[in-house]
């Protein structure tokens, strides 16, 4: 299966494989029609990668049986296997020699050979120079063929079929970054960050993911000194995003995942950052009722944005 940000769907299940849970979100007609979620072994997941294929394809099919959802899923991506890139070139309307373009300035780019590598791009912006010729600015994304391939027979194994796999940053963007639909005005950009299995960084600008990075330090509510080295590494991604060409001012954190209502990486980002930080609503406007009262709503905040990202 190819990686690709553009498959579509009137309805779909997004699935999130976390680190220490799996969560699933049907999504249909702009709503959520169900939400699932399940504890994972150790072991079986692990820093955004299939680690026990076998394992996972078992609490998959039971977690899907459980629950009586469709088995057509939209997975979703986020670990060090991946590499985000921005290109700059001129804008070529022929798509097949847009594309080749494409991979003949990732190669150089991109510190993974690209035969084995999947590859997609969308654009973030374009603008006219002065000699008059239209550029574009593309969000180049790269992921081992492996990894992938892994993660996709764990899925199959459980009798589900993948239809399309996505970042989770541009999930956690259509769920957080201002709304579904939200313009992009040219003014202040939104960082996210989602502290699940991976530490999942994201920068919008009105529904636009520009910028993501998966960070080294998972938050941990044990560990004393996680909210310190946490802020430090979030504070330096963002001084990294600014110090790019026609970077946007960023305004604000949105925290978002299972350890976002601790409150102490909102207080100590928002002392080392300067910048206010805030604890997203896990589902945005889709709103967190539908999460049975038992069940933790910000498990879902990924998987609800892969779905809805399936049916736009």
């Amino acid at each position: 299966m190819a990686f690709s940000f553009r498959k579509r769907a009137t309805a779909s299940v997004g699935l999130d494989i976390d680190g220490s849970f799996l969560a699933a979100a049907l999504v249909d007609g702009g709503s959520i029609g169900r939400v699932a979620s399940a504890d994972l072994d150790a072991g079986v997941a692990s820093d955004g990668e299939v680690k026990d294929p076998s394992a996972l394809s078992s609490a998959l099919k039971e977690l899907f049986r459980r629950h009586d959802l469709p088995r057509n899923v939209h997975l979703g991506v986020a670990n060090q296997q991946i590499v985000v890139r921005h290109l700059d070139m001129p804008l070529i309307k022929d798509e097949a020699e847009r594309e080749a373009a494409v991979r003949f300035q990732a190669a150089e780019t991109i510190a993974m050979p690209l035969e084995e590598a999947v590859l997609d791009f969308q654009t973030v912006g374009a603008s006219e120079g002065p000699d008059g010729v239209t550029r574009e600015r593309l969000l180049v994304v790269a992921a081992r063929e492996s990894m992938i391939s892994q993660l996709i027979a764990a899925v199959k194994g459980a009798g589900l079929k993948p239809q399309g796999i996505d970042l989770n940053a541009f999930a956690l963007v259509r769920m957080l970054g201002g709304g579904a639909g939200s313009e992009d005005t040219g003014g202040p950009a939104r960082v996210i960050c989602h502290l699940g299995g991976v530490t999942n960084l994201a920068i919008a600008a009105g529904s636009m993911c520009v910028f993501t990075r998966p960070l080294r330090t998972v938050w941990s509510a044990q560990d004393e000194d996680a909210a310190a080295s946490l802020a430090e590494e979030i504070r330096l991604s963002i001084d990294f995003h600014m110090a790019q060409p026609d970077a946007r001012p960023v305004r604000q954190v949105v925290l978002s995942g299972p350890g976002a209502a601790d409150g102490r990486l909102a207080t100590e980002l928002g002392s080392v950052s300067g910048l206010e930080v805030a604890v997203g609503d896990p589902l945005g406007e889709l709103g967190a009722h539908t999460v049975p009262s038992h069940d933790d709503p910000y498990r879902y905040t990924v998987a609800a944005g892969l779905a809805l990202g399936a049916t736009a």
